[in-house]
């Protein structure tokens, strides 16, 4: 659960270096149909023809949304998938974990093996000279962002396995959908950022086929 911790956050935060919030939001929202086939390969949930159908439409979601995000940014536009799909084991693993603990020991396990990974990937990214990925003493506003992040991560987190450990994980994941707007509303508001009407068109497969699921 903790690289899993680890997987889902590097990435993510990468994205928000080089991708608009909404994109990245957008994107991130694979998760649930990324959780409903690792559910049926690793918990044996029913696989179902609604799933494959989602899928299918999801990934061309995801396309309208990348245009033409994946030519100009490469690699790098793939980093919010990467994020969904580690969020995905992540619930997988919440599933599986339900019984052999409680929420607030889950939550110390994942975060004490997801801490020095992040640790590794924050030296990793320093190491390659890149001057938006250098790392230093930062100021404390930018502590106090970090807290803030800390803390609402941590409670999403703990909501999130108590939601997994009382119904199936693929039943779970489309609630977090109010997400979409929220970025939405805050990447408008706070960084100026105004989705062109395609990429809300992805967005909205995309959607629509995590509540079609």
């Amino acid at each position: 659960r903790g690289a899993a911790v680890a997987l889902s956050t590097a990435p993510f935060f990468a994205a928000l270096f080089v991708m608009p919030l909404s994109a990245i939001t957008s994107i991130t929202f694979t998760r649930p149909i990324i959780t409903a086939i690792l559910a049926t390969v690793f918990l044996g949930e029913p696989a179902r023809r609604e799933t494959w159908i989602a899928t299918a439409a999801a990934f061309a979601g995801v396309l309208i949304v990348l245009r033409p995000n994946a030519l100009v940014l490469g690699w790098e536009a793939l980093l919010p998938l990467v994020s969904a799909a580690g969020m995905s084991v992540l619930m997988i693993g919440n599933r599986m974990a339900a019984g052999n603990g409680s929420p607030l020991a889950m939550q110390f396990h994942g975060a004490i093996v997801a801490a020095p990974l992040l640790g590794i990937a924050a030296l990793a990214g320093d190491a390659t000279g890149i001057p938006r990925l250098s790392v230093d003493w930062p100021a404390w506003s930018v502590l106090a962002r970090c807290a803030l992040i800390a803390v609402s991560a941590s409670v999403a987190h703990w909501l999130v396995y108590k939601g997994t450990t009382r119904a199936g994980a693929a039943t779970i994941a489309p609630m977090s959908y109010a997400q979409l707007l929220v970025a939405l509303v805050l990447g408008w508001s706070v960084f100026g950022e105004r989705p062109d009407p395609v990429a809300l068109l992805g967005a909205a497969v995309i959607l629509g086929a995590g509540l079609y699921l």
